[in-house]
């Protein structure tokens, strides 16, 4: 069995699982409320919340933010355009997804991508403090994955590849 293959069937069968939360409305509610916090909101916010705490390292954090998504953003948009992983209802027999995804493509997960280049940078800039957004940025990749847009693999991605910016941004 090939990489991809293996690493396919690993992605189907975390997703299949990941279905059978579907049945619980209020958990479903939950969900599909916590994923919309990764809509880029919260990389806007924070930033300014933080600045407006703390103005002597926040504008310095707010310029790190903007520099960070100045290029996380197009990396993103070009890896979805050009691998064009089509998304899981248009590969899974009899799957659907429980929202309408913004975009056509899943690879990678650009929720979670942005969700862990925030979480990053606020822990590099800010400290210990600001772990509880890896939490945040964690529980956007499951979300995804439960409501169907994303395979595992594209959220894990995801997370690297956000994770990689702000170190190539920082460092």
């Amino acid at each position: 069995m090939t990489v991809l293959k293996a690493l396919y069937q690993a992605d189907l069968r975390v997703l299949l699982w990941c279905r059978k939360s579907r049945y619980h409305p209020q958990f479903m509610l939950f969900i599909r409320s916590l994923s919309r916090t990764g809509d880029g909101y919260m990389q806007c916010l924070f930033p300014f919340v933080y600045w407006l705490y703390n103005p002597a390292s926040g504008y310095a954090f707010l310029l790190l933010t903007a520099l960070t998504f100045a290029i996380e953003r197009p990396v993103y948009f070009i890896l979805k355009n050009v691998l064009k992983r089509r998304r899981p209802p248009e590969v899974v027999p009899d799957f659907f997804s429980v929202i309408q995804a913004a975009d056509k493509f899943s690879f990678p997960s650009g929720h979670t991508m942005a969700a862990f280049a925030l979480a990053g940078l606020a822990t590099m800039h800010i400290g210990i403090a600001a772990f509880p957004l890896y939490l945040w940025a964690s529980c956007i990749g499951i979300s995804r994955i439960v409501l169907g847009v994303h395979f595992p693999s594209d959220t894990i991605a995801g997370a690297l590849l956000g994770s990689l910016i702000v170190l190539g941004v920082v460092l």
